[in-house]
């Protein structure tokens, strides 16, 4: 139980400058039973000039049992000075008015001789210069640092569990395992270390077709199922591929891969379905996050097999306001990229024009180049005639093997100011 009590008679109150405040007391142990008893002292710190220093209050107080001593400073002074603000009122009898006074209130603890000389002892133990500096932080400094104090400690502690726990497993891996054992998973694990949005990709492949094999590029299912949409891709002339071209549907890779479709019914009847899929891909890269509820926004000419299919494979679930939707963030969009040119790479005798598709998914050259490398394909630079009698440098990609392993890149030499 605790009782705040005034320090100050009305006489003392009056002789109060206007900068000075009149002093509360609550005592932690108990109840102030008699004041009349107990003798108070207030002293302030000399170093007036001080900012810090010059409101720092130690009150005591003697009984007949015990010394109490309160302070407004340090670790042990009450929170609710720097919160809120006290004022005592003294009412003058005679007059029927009130005058009312700033007031600090200290929370009194008992004293003991011994505590002095426990304090020193361990002052004496603060070897180092961080010790120091935090018993400066937990008896003068702010709450915001005092707060920084307390969470670097519960950091710490935490660090040090963690470091502990982690070395026991480890210990415990390798005493199950062996070295050997654990260096051989290593070098498992580096031999197979491939972006997870990249392709199935057969390194040891010994014909370029089986390198990123069709059937994991695309479904028997899903190629079934664009069976029927592919017709409008099996034409013959430039007057026809200019028709398709007005209908807005189409892409520019997949237009000028239309011009060099094969005589054989049945290669030619593949390459349609390569770019038919290939086509719904780039749709689906330049779909916005928003645009994925509404139904359709892939084209009616996309079964529903191959809608899920494609929302199975290149887009993630999130839960977000009590809904489920798919989203597609960064890594998907470059997953899709790999697979597109795969898929060139299958409808143009493993060579095709990187230009063309990095315009078609409104993504950098870098982008593209940085994709296809890491595919271990072989980069070219080639003129190619565009319509109006002009040439442009285009990128081609090769697949070829052995596959071009990418080389780790180099910083940039840095210009001589001169």
């Amino acid at each position: 139980m605790m009782a705040a009590v005034s320090v100050w008679k009305y006489r003392d109150l009056a002789e109060l400058g206007p900068e000075q405040s009149a002093t509360l007391v609550q005592f932690s142990n108990g109840k102030l039973t008699n004041s009349e008893k107990v003798e108070f002292q207030l002293h302030k710190n000399i170093h007036k000039n001080h900012p810090r220093k010059k409101d720092q209050l130690i009150l005591s107080a003697e009984t007949d049992r015990l010394t109490y001593v309160g302070n407004n400073f340090g670790s042990s002074a009450l929170k609710c000075n720097s919160l809120c603000k006290y004022f005592v009122g003294v009412l003058n009898k005679n007059t029927g008015k009130m005058e009312v006074y700033d007031a600090q209130l200290f929370n009194m603890q008992p004293f003991f001789p011994g505590e002095s000389a426990t304090e020193g002892d361990t002052k004496e133990k603060l070897t180092s210069y961080r010790e120091k500096v935090d018993s400066l932080i937990e008896a003068f400094g702010t709450n915001k640092q005092k707060r920084a104090l307390s969470s670097r400690r519960l950091n710490q502690v935490g660090n040090e569990t963690l470091q502990k726990a982690v070395a026991k497993a480890a210990e415990n891996i390798i005493e199950k395992k062996g070295i050997t054992a654990l260096a051989s998973e290593a070098a498992l694990f580096e031999s197979q270390n491939q972006s997870i949005f990249l392709p199935p990709c057969h390194a040891d492949a010994h014909k370029p077709e089986d390198v990123y094999k069709f059937e994991d590029l695309i479904s028997p299912a899903a190629y079934q199922a664009i069976e029927a949409h592919c017709v409008p891709l099996k034409i013959n002339t430039a007057e026809e591929i200019c028709k398709l071209a007005q209908t807005d549907n189409y892409s520019t890779f997949v237009l000028e891969s239309l011009k060099s479709l094969p005589q054989d019914e049945e290669s030619r009847d593949h390459k349609c379905h390569c770019l038919f899929y290939l086509q719904i891909l780039i749709r689906l890269h330049n779909l916005k996050n928003h645009e994925f509820k509404h139904k359709g926004s892939l084209g009616i000419d996309v079964a529903e097999v191959v809608k899920n299919n494609l929302m199975k494979n290149f887009t993630v679930l999130t839960y977000n306001n009590g809904r489920v939707k798919n989203v597609m963030p960064a890594s998907m969009k470059a997953k899709i990229v790999a697979y597109i040119i795969a898929l060139a790479l299958h409808s143009n005798s493993f060579q095709t024009d990187l230009t063309f598709i990095q315009r078609d998914l409104n993504i950098s050259e870098n982008r593209i180049l940085d994709i296809a490398r890491a595919m271990g394909l072989k980069i070219a630079k080639k003129k190619v005639d565009m319509p109006g009698g002009t040439a442009e440098d285009h990128k081609i990609a090769t697949l070829s093997l052995p596959l071009a392993v990418q080389s780790k890149p180099q910083g940039r030499k840095r210009k001589k100011m001169t």
